[in-house]
């Protein structure tokens, strides 16, 4: 058997079907079982993947990147068309390519980044429904824009994490935190250093109560500083949440895709806001 080589794989995902990235016990589904039961088929042998990131029942993937290691000799096209033969529809690779050993998609990354799409409207919409939180109150973007500052940069998110959060270290560094509006659609565009459980679903339920005026713009702040959960409001619905995208260190060249999801990734420019 020749020596194992590592790929690199970038990944979409509709986190309606599965209870969440990881594998859990027997008759539950998860992407990472899923997307494992493919890949060692193409591979003739067993697999394990690594990915950026845990996320969690309903939330989605637009660029979920993660890795396998196999010694199996197969080229490019090969290996993406034959795993997604044996995917359901809901997941699919949008690229793979041979990394260096050095590389790991959860322990390399440096930083990580979500998007949040609300649909603001007076009624619900069946093409969106499960692609995007439904939110029937008008929002005032400037409102959330406003609030959405002070949460921008190293900060104790101890407020804006689920109660029951495993992580020891509470402080992360927020690098930006963008909302942007085309018509009813509202999107939110966070990257940080690494997130805590619920972070992002926790922090667009502050947002959306501030921009239908439940609270002024200050409250986000003001919850930041108490480090109290309780004083946090709604967890917002995953429906909503995307995986888009994992950065690492230079000498890692990696496919790009515009973040997603597909259906808003030719909107960027046209967004205002």
């Amino acid at each position: 058997m020749s020596e194992s080589r590592r790929y690199a794989i970038g990944i979409e995902f509709d986190g309606r079907a599965f209870r969440g990235w990881q594998t859990q016990q027997p008759g539950v589904v998860s992407v990472q079982e899923t997307l494992e039961r493919a890949i060692s088929t193409v591979a003739a042998h067993p697999v394990i993947v690594h990915a950026a990131g845990r996320t969690d029942a309903g939330v989605h993937a637009s660029g979920m990147i993660a890795h396998f290691d196999s010694p199996s000799v197969r080229n490019e096209r090969n290996w993406l068309m034959g795993i997604n033969t044996l995917l359901p529809e809901s997941i699919a690779l949008r690229w793979i390519t041979p990394v260096s050993d050095g590389f790991h998609a959860r322990f390399k990354a440096v930083a990580r980044r979500y998007h949040y799409v609300i649909y603001n409207h007076p009624r619900r919409s069946s093409l969106l429904a499960g692609r995007a939180t439904w939110h029937y109150h008008p929002l005032d973007l400037a409102r959330m824009q406003e609030a959405a500052r002070a949460l921008v940069g190293v900060h104790d998110f101890s407020a804006y994490r689920a109660v029951a959060c495993q992580s020891n270290r509470p402080v992360r560094d927020v690098h930006f935190l963008d909302l942007a509006q085309r018509g009813p659609l509202i999107r939110l565009d966070i990257q940080a250093d690494g997130f805590l459980h619920h972070m992002v679903r926790n922090i667009a339920g502050v947002l959306m109560a501030i921009g239908q005026g439940k609270a002024e713009p200050s409250w986000a702040a003001e919850v930041l500083a108490s480090r109290d959960r309780t004083l946090g409001g709604v967890t917002a619905a995953p429906d909503g949440l995307y995986f888009v995208n994992a950065l690492y260190p230079e000498g890692f060249e990696l496919p790009r895709d515009p973040p997603g999801p597909l259906w808003l990734a030719g909107w960027p420019a046209d967004f205002v806001g």
